[in-house]
């Protein structure tokens, strides 16, 4: 499924390549505004409607839930990432030809799989606590009590699929009719995401077929199944590996991030850890559903060509009937704990020789988040700092840039540079820390800290143009902050001083806040050895 960006990026980062003249684009940031109509269900479901026509009988829609990996634990990390895999399979009707026999089928496979799961977590973990076996969930090494449970579960999953002894005729499930539907009605671009901090669904739709929308989400938030919860886990599985484990860098860039956030949710990936794909249980996965896709955690977003007070009675009809629920959502309470040292990792591999150095810095809405981004824009881009000085000027980086990472509960600042030609990593660190240093001991002149906000500017007005655009910035806004930062932020961007970007170019950047990642070939980094 779609990755997107954090807050900062989405809102800012991903809109500067557009460009307007720079007469116009001053008056943008005081002159934008998203008109947006509140709805909110009795149930405490929020919904967030922009009615236009100027993309005329299409509608973009789609919904959030309040959740991501930095509300998981160890034990059940990447389970925000496999309900998105969930909310596809369908409902107790749609999905299956046979509801009482798919129901079966996932009774029964429940019952399997918690024993596996009790013979794993018993005499596995035993046998790997002593040193046994290397993995207590590879089936390689299983007993033969395990084999014998594992091949019952298979052949269940296979009779489900249509796959087993009765062949397809005998299949319960409908592969992909959810999207099925929405096709046929004329739906495009179905899709979903899962963040750190939030997950979103989302798809676009003619005008006329708001109503199958209201329905088909609503229906799938209130009767949804979890069909193929334990096939699903391949799935997961085999995308973790190929966009994490078969790439040259994706391990070490988890290791970096579980060294860099010591104490927070952040320490983990969206996509979980291995043994946690493999070892969470349907009844802890009910659990998490119970508490964070209750209406309460939800937000609907339409942005399009409707009529608001049709599509207001479409939303009340429908989705007033979903469970208010009675768990509610704890906040998370473990804060980033203050790093004392600097922090360094070497990895060596095939990749070209590269760095990255990291800050800790400040959560989404935070005063400082919006000289820290403006900041971030300072040196990006082919007109910034660092493609002058370290790309272009002395040709030491094939590429360079810096991010501004605010998410709900903390922040980062991270600089990414790659070598070129005879260059080194250490040779970009310390052309990093010039660069640096620069911001620190001198205030932007006047002229380029306008011509940096005239772009962010221009970019933020063009971003909003696209239906789906505006909805994935207000589904980002909204959960980290309230959907108003949308009309607030550019204001708060545009009042962003060179005194402020030194400020926090003082504040954040100290070598004890500092967190290095060294990239080098693995020929080369033997060689010095």
């Amino acid at each position: 499924m779609l990755r997107t960006r954090s807050l900062a990026e989405s809102v800012l980062l991903c809109a500067v390549a557009f460009g307007l003249p720079l007469l116009l684009a001053a008056s943008v940031a005081k002159a934008q505004q998203v008109a947006v109509e509140e709805l909110t269900l009795p149930n405490g479901m929020q919904f967030l409607l922009v009615p236009r026509s100027d993309q005329p009988n299409v509608v973009s829609a789609g919904w959030v839930a309040k959740v991501g990996s930095v509300d998981e634990r160890p034990g059940i990390t990447g389970i925000s990432h496999f309900f998105e895999h969930m909310m596809f399979k369908g409902t107790s009707t749609i999905g299956t030809r046979d509801p009482k026999q798919d129901a079966k089928y996932r009774a029964e496979q429940k019952t399997i799989r918690d024993e596996i799961n009790r013979l794993v977590w018993t005499g596995q973990y035993q046998r790997f606590n002593r040193g046994d076996i290397a993995d207590p969930w590879d089936p390689a090494n299983d007993t033969q009590e395990l084999r014998l449970l594992r091949g019952k579960l298979d052949a269940l999953i296979r009779a489900q699929q249509g796959r087993g002894a009765g062949g397809a005729d005998a299949a319960t499930i409908v592969k992909d009719e959810f999207d099925q539907v929405y096709t046929k009605a004329g739906g495009s671009g179905m899709n979903a995401f899962t963040s750190h901090d939030l997950t979103c669904y989302f798809i676009t739709v003619p005008a006329n077929k708001l109503e199958l929308w209201a329905w088909m989400e609503s229906d799938r938030l209130h009767d949804s199944v979890f069909r193929e919860f334990y096939s699903e886990r391949d799935v997961v599985h085999e995308e973790r590996r190929l966009r994490t484990d078969s790439t040259p860098t994706g391990r070490f860039q988890e290791q970096f991030d579980a060294m860099f956030w010591a104490s927070c949710g952040y320490a983990w990936p969206v996509i979980g850890w291995p043994s946690d794909l493999n070892s969470y249980t349907f009844d802890q996965a009910q659990e998490y559903w119970n508490t964070y896709y209750r209406p309460g955690n939800l937000v609907g977003i339409v942005v399009g060509d409707f009529d608001p007070a049709k599509a207001k009675a479409m939303i009340t009809k429908y989705f007033s009937r979903l469970d208010p629920g009675t768990r509610k959502p704890q906040p998370v309470v473990t804060l980033e704990v203050e790093q004392l040292a600097e922090q360094r990792m070497n990895a060596s591999g095939d990749f070209p020789p590269s760095i990255e150095i990291r800050y800790h810095t400040v959560p989404a809405g935070h005063v400082d988040s919006y000289p820290l981004d403006m900041l971030a824009e300072v040196l990006n881009e082919r007109t910034g700092r660092l493609y002058a000085g370290l790309v272009d000027g002395r040709g030491i980086a094939s590429s360079a840039r810096t991010s501004s990472d605010t998410r709900k509960y903390a922040g980062l600042f991270a600089f990414e540079a790659e070598t070129r030609g005879e260059a080194t990593p250490d040779v970009l660190e310390n052309a990093w820390y010039e660069e640096l240093k620069k911001l620190q001991q001198q205030e932007l002149p006047e002229r380029e800290l306008r011509k940096v906000k005239n772009r962010v500017a221009a970019g933020n007005y063009r971003r909003l143009e696209n239906n789906m655009s505006l909805l994935i910035q207000l589904a980002f806004a909204d959960a980290l902050l309230d959907w108003q930062e949308i009309n607030d932020g550019p204001k708060k961007y545009e009042a962003v001083t060179a005194a402020d970007i030194r400020r926090v170019a003082k504040k954040y950047f100290a070598q004890t806040n500092r967190s290095v990642a060294v990239f080098q070939r693995a020929a080369q980094a033997q060689a010095e050895q």
